[in-house]
């Protein structure tokens, strides 16, 4: 009986599985992936819990069906984070990953940053926050790889 029950859940639940973002546990690992399947990283320097245009690129583009469908087959993902709130503190070893990722390839700071590179980490391209529609940043990113 208590089967029955979680069968509904299940399928509820099921889609979002389908979908959802798989943002790279360390850099390291988003390297390894995008040489194992040749696809370019997406790098993603963002203040998850303080910057403003970082929060509404997460929520209207990263966090889009759209956006998450079309990364899933094409591009590997890892978003290098500085957070403020101490709540939200990274551990050691990830804080200074992100750093040296920084001092490579935002060195002016800027957030948003989104860096596309290849497999052999050079730079197709770079963005930040607009205004845009997920087609339009999507277009965008694949003009840097063309």
């Amino acid at each position: 009986m208590k089967m029955i029950k979680r069968i509904p859940l299940m399928v509820l639940f099921f889609p979002i599985f389908l979908v959802a973002q798989n943002w790279e546990t360390s850099y390291n690992n988003a390297l390894i992936k995008s040489k194992e399947e040749n696809k370019p990283i997406i790098l993603v320097f963002a203040g998850s819990d303080w910057c403003a245009p970082c929060i509404l690129l997460d929520n209207q583009i990263w966090q889009s069906e759209e956006f998450k469908n079309f990364s899933k087959e094409n591009y590997v993902l890892y978003k290098a984070d500085f957070p403020r709130k101490k709540a939200n503190k990274l551990k050691t070893d990830l804080a200074l990953q992100n750093g040296e990722l920084a001092k490579r390839y935002n060195p002016k700071g800027y957030f948003p940053l989104v860096v596309v590179l290849n497999q052999d980490e050079s730079i197709l391209g770079t963005t930040g926050y607009k205004r845009k529609e997920p087609k339009a940043y999507i277009r965008l990113f694949n003009s840097f790889i063309e």
